[in-house]
């Protein structure tokens, strides 16, 4: 069907630019296939199926576009991103359990790696407990098992290792990345003010590497991760954490027969056998292609018909807040404060709202902007319940629109606290000087051009940030004393710009519960005494594919070549001075935890 499309609207494409067609009647002849396109029906599940699900893919928060709608983008784009949403992994995975046409589940690997975070892999991993309850089967296999691959398919009854693959299981690391003397090389100057000890978000600009408390902060949060790791893959594989802690310590790559041994794997074998095993689950002979299947992308609309088939004016808003928190209205990957603000406004005014779920996956970012975000939550949690569903990241600007909910929900890996603030002051004076540039201000006023990056600032200026820095940062302290009913004297003792873990934030009050997103749901549902009846609408609403398709025409064509290592570091550099770009505070003044805190 894609091939199908892709083809044809290539075809179209090449007619209409022959025949010097206007582009609104190529927009227009587009938008009338993706009406068509809307017309989707429930796909076909054939008796004794598996649902096959790819390891590799990246889950999200927010939802995606509508399954056909996302064909028609991709025929035109040449692209597939290869994520789903997390509530489609979960509504499927559950479905399934119920579905009598499945018989099991394949979890399978391939050529890609998962960024998925821990958390979220939890969440899953809880689902497929759920779905092996039931009485049905759970096969993995991998050809190289990495770890965060490995802690979602240890749930299996069966995982199996290419015999040219590996099972890696060598502990998780965090490499920051620190560019000071690249700057000063450069020409181009960093100034900070900041609260807090462990607020090391701008040491990447001022040093080479990691500061005592960072690196404290980080061990300790790797630490807790990895726990988690241990005792959750161990206790599915009947192995203690201080085996898999042995081997991890021992080699850290195990080979195929070895991993057998170990008890990490059931057998060595290549993909074909595993199809043939899987063809003896769903009834079928040796001389069909494989067994049969449906992916999940492709159930998923199964469970969500099945889902929206149940009605009720009773609902419960699910809001993502996914990204950096940016003053205004944000872009693609980001949270607008003016944008989440509007939406969290417009549900606290709909009647047929009865709670709301603020699932945050945030680092946190401009103060402003997380104000103006805490503020509606504030008030729309005066109306109806607000409950937070914290994600992989909940940090900072993330922590701050989290804190007056009415509860707080974390995973034990989620990233959470990093209680702080700083400002970052660039500046461009040495590299223009260097390269014949100058300025020449005339003012009013002694401070009137403090906002420049022609110049440093002088020690009066930084001395007025750091008050500002000061007293967002005592605003601080006292909200989530206020909010937490914590004395404000610790609170100062466990903020300091520190981050925590899910299980270490509940211990010391910053959360209330440890649980996923269908846990704080639940939760809504019991805070707004609806019992069952209630439905789920999920916010922002994805973006149509008319809006798709105009941003598609309008940008590159072409799909991305695979990375190469090299690139991947350039990449990952690139991300780190695009973070910049994000500081647009009005005020300078961030509430952002350490960049680049990357998890391998």
């Amino acid at each position: 069907m894609r091939d199908f499309l892709k083809q044809t609207l290539a075809t179209l494409l090449a007619l209409f630019i022959f025949l010097g067609v206007s582009v609104g009647g190529l927009l227009l002849l587009l938008i009338s296939l993706s009406m068509l396109a809307s017309r989707d029906t429930t796909p076909t599940v054939r008796d004794k199926s598996v649902l096959v699900f790819d390891m590799a893919q990246t889950i999200t928060d927010a939802p995606a576009s509508s399954s056909t709608r996302e064909v028609l983008n991709d025929a035109i784009s040449g692209t597939r991103p290869n994520t789903v949403s997390l509530r489609s992994v979960l509504d499927s995975i559950d479905e399934a359990a119920k579905d009598s046409r499945i018989v099991g589940v394949y979890l399978s690997g391939s050529n890609g790696s998962s960024d998925t975070g821990y958390a979220t892999l939890r969440e899953v991993r809880q689902a497929l407990e759920r779905f092996k309850a039931s009485g049905k089967k759970i096969f993995a296999y991998d050809v190289d098992w990495q770890e965060r691959e490995y802690y979602l398919g240890s749930i299996a009854d069966t995982i199996a290792v290419n015999p040219v693959g590996s099972v890696e299981l060598n502990g998780l690391s965090s490499e920051g990345l620190y560019f000071a003397r690249a700057l000063q090389k450069f020409g181009i100057g960093f100034q900070v003010t900041r609260v807090g000890k462990f607020k090391s978000a701008v040491e990447p600009f001022l040093q080479n590497r990691r500061s005592a408390a960072d690196r404290e902060q980080t061990r300790k949060l790797l630490s807790d991760i990895w726990t988690e790791f241990l005792s959750t893959t161990g206790k599915s594989r009947s192995l203690a954490p201080k085996q898999l802690q042995a081997i991890a310590d021992r080699s850290g790559q195990v080979e195929p027969q070895d991993a057998v041994k170990a008890k990490l794997v059931d057998r060595v074998a290549y993909a074909d056998e595993m199809t043939a095993e899987l063809k003896k689950l769903t009834g079928q002979d040796d001389d069909t292609k494989s067994f049969r299947q449906v992916s999940l992308k492709t159930y998923a609309q199964v469970a969500e018909n099945k889902r929206d088939s149940k009605t009720s004016r009773n609902q419960i808003a699910v809001v993502y807040a996914e990204g950096q928190i940016v003053n205004g209205q944000g872009g693609a990957g980001q949270i607008g404060g003016d944008r989440l603000a509007k939406q969290l406004r417009d549900l606290r005014f709909d009647d047929d709202v009865k709670a709301v779920v603020l699932r945050v996956n945030s680092p946190g970012g401009s103060a402003t902007a997380s104000e103006i975000i805490q503020r509606e939550a504030i008030l729309t949690n005066q109306k109806k319940p607000v409950i937070v569903s914290m994600g992989n990241v909940a940090a900072s600007g993330g922590y701050w629109i989290s804190t007056y909910a009415s509860q707080i929900f974390a995973e034990p890996t989620t990233i959470t606290g990093s209680i702080g603030v700083f400002g970052g002051l660039p500046n461009i004076q040495q590299i223009a000087n260097q390269n014949g540039f100058n300025w020449d201000v005339v003012k009013t006023a002694r401070f009137a051009d403090s906002r420049t990056i022609s110049r440093p600032k002088s020690p009066e200026e930084l001395k007025i940030i750091q008050t500002s820095v000061d007293r967002i940062y005592d605003q601080f302290l006292t909200k989530v004393a206020k909010s937490r009913k914590l004395e404000k004297s610790k609170v100062a003792e466990i903020a300091q710009g520190r981050v925590w873990s899910g299980n270490q934030a509940k211990s010391i009050g910053l959360v209330d519960q440890i649980g996923g997103l269908e846990d704080a749901i639940r939760a809504a549902a019991e805070r707004a005494k609806l019992g069952n009846d209630w439905q789920i609408d999920e916010y922002p609403k994805p973006r149509s594919f008319e809006e798709r398709l105009i941003e598609t025409l309008t940008g590159a064509m072409v799909n991305e070549p695979a990375i190469d290592p090299l690139t991947s570091e350039a990449k990952k550099l690139q991300t780190q001075l695009e973070s910049l770009k994000s500081l647009n505070d009005p005020h300078d003044i961030y509430l952002r935890m350490p960049f680049d805190l990357s998890i391998r």
